[in-house]
This record gives C-alpha cells, structure tokens and sequence, in this order.
C-alpha cells in the first residue's frame, strides 16, 4: 500500500507541475528574458516572459502527441487533431494541447488513486476508478474540442447564404476577387470572416485565390463551401459569376430553410410525448382497477 501511494503522489506531483508549468505566474523566466532589461540595446523595453516551454517540456511534448494520436483513433476519433485547431482557431499547437491534455489526464487520475488509498478499497476497485477516471478525463477534453469545431462548422453553414449573397453582388459591381474577400472579411467578426482572413493573408503571401480557397474549404469541412468554391473556380473562365454565386446562394438557402423544418418537426412530434404519457398513464389505471376488480371476483368465486 505505501508503494502504490508512492506511486500515486509522484503521478499526481507530474499532473500538477504540468498544468502548473502552463501559468506564466508559476513558470520560472528563462535566462535571456531575465537579462535582457540589462542589455544595452534593450534598455528601454521592459522584460517580456516567454511562452515557449522549457527544454524539458520540447522533449515531452512528440511522445504526448503521438500517444494522444494513438489513444484518439483507438477510441473511434478520425479526424486529425490539426485541423480541429485550425478550424476554431485555436492559439494552441496540437503539441501543446495533447500536453496539456495529459497533464490534466494524469492529474486526475493520481488524485482518484490517492482518494482510493485514502478508503482502501480493494486493488481490482482502485485500478479500475484510477483508469476510468484518467479515461473520461482524456475523452472529455476530446469532446469539448469535437463539440467547438461541429459548433464552428454549423456557424459557416449558416452564414453561407449571406456571405454568398454579399460577394456575388460585390462580383457583379466589377470587385475582383481578392477585394471583394478582403471587404467581407472587414466587415464582421463572423464565422466565415475570421476564417476569410486566414484566406486574404494566404494571397497576400502570393497563394493563387483557387488555392487558398481549398484550404479553407479543406478546415471548414462544410459541403455546402465546397459546393460555392466549385462556382468560384471559374472565376476567370465565367462572365457571370455573380449570377452563378447568386444562384448557389439560393440553394444554400434552400437548404437551411429545410433543415429548420426538420427541426421544428421534430419537435413539433417531442411536444406530443408529455401529452401522450400524461394521457395512457391515468387510462391504464383507469382500466386496471375494473380489471383487478374482475380478477379478485372470479377468484373468489
């Protein structure tokens, strides 16, 4: 029992330093940030804490990654970890958050070990609470990242027709492309505007428009873009592509309209289970205190 609590306060102490070593407050400023008020040339800027993580932490973070890849698909996640950042425009590398995530799995896995030591349950019991904790942590923090990049994904669905609507008309006013992105970019702080400035600064790193539009599509996930970036493909070939942006509009309009009735029918039929039960439940005991009754006279008799 001391070994296994051993054991269980050295996890929990690495869980801890982990979490803790993500907190400027708590890490340690490295040597050149802590020298650099001293040095002539930067006398007049103040000391600024690196973010990066220390040396130790460079070395742990590819086998979290791989280890949380691994732990990920075995649990039926299919979908890389890279492009859910990339879709919510997350700060963090996939490096970082599979360390983060298993400082927190390993966190509170030791601390369920210790409280399983603490009531001495048996060593089948402890296992099992310390795994199945350490588990759900990992697929909780999974999930949460699923839950934002569905929730991003359904934002662009909505916003499409919009968006579409707003740059074929900048099209057909005589906009090239490239402006009438940047202006709805500028516009709002939406979905599709983040993201379409991911797009204007990939052309104006030189990426071709048809490019940096399939990456998009390519984080967005949404068949709905595809759809749109197939029509924007003829941007130099059509003389009409604000007619056609128009007409793709519509459709994805169409398509929002129907799933907002499939919404609302299914509802519509989710109303009707509380009437349904409330209306067989004082009907059967309606029907069962004559049917009782006719049980206990031919019994009797």
């Amino acid at each position: 029992m001391t070994r296994a609590l051993l054991l269980v306060l050295t996890l929990l102490w690495i869980g801890s330093t982990l979490l803790l070593g993500e907190l400027r407050w708590f890490r340690r400023p490295r040597l050149a940030d802590r020298i650099r008020p001293f040095l002539a040339t930067n006398a007049l800027h103040p000391p600024v804490r690196s973010l990066e993580p220390t040396k130790w932490v460079e070395h742990l973070a590819p086998f979290a990654h791989l280890a949380g890849d691994r732990l990920a698909s075995a649990l039926g996640v299919a979908e890389p970890l890279d492009l859910r950042l990339r879709r919510v425009h997350a700060a963090e590398n996939p490096r970082q958050f599979r360390f983060r995530q298993f400082g927190r799995t390993l966190a509170v896995g030791a601390m369920t070990s210790l409280v399983a030591i603490l009531l001495r349950l048996p060593l089948p019991i402890f296992a099992i609470l310390s795994s199945a904790s350490a588990l759900l942590t990992f697929l909780i923090i999974e999930q949460l990242l699923a839950t934002r990049s569905t929730r991003w994904q359904r934002r662009i669905f909505l916003e499409l027709p919009i968006v579409s609507e707003q740059l074929g008309m900048l099209l057909s006013a005589g906009s090239s492309m490239g402006q009438a992105l940047t202006r709805i970019s500028r516009r709002s702080d939406a979905a599709i505007a983040l993201d379409l400035r991911i797009v204007v600064g990939r052309l104006q790193q030189g990426v071709d428009e048809t490019t940096a539009l399939r990456e998009w599509a390519t984080v967005a996930g949404v068949p709905a873009v595809d759809r749109l970036l197939s029509v924007l493909a003829l941007n130099r070939q059509a003389t009409d592509l604000g007619a056609l942006i128009t007409e793709e509009s519509r459709a994805a309009r169409a398509e929002v309209h129907r799933e907002l009735l499939e919404l609302l029918e299914r509802r519509a039929q989710q109303v009707w289970i509380p009437v349904t039960v409330a209306t067989l439940v004082p009907g059967l005991l309606f029907l069962a205190v004559p049917f009782f009754e006719a049980m206990r006279l031919f019994t009797t008799t």
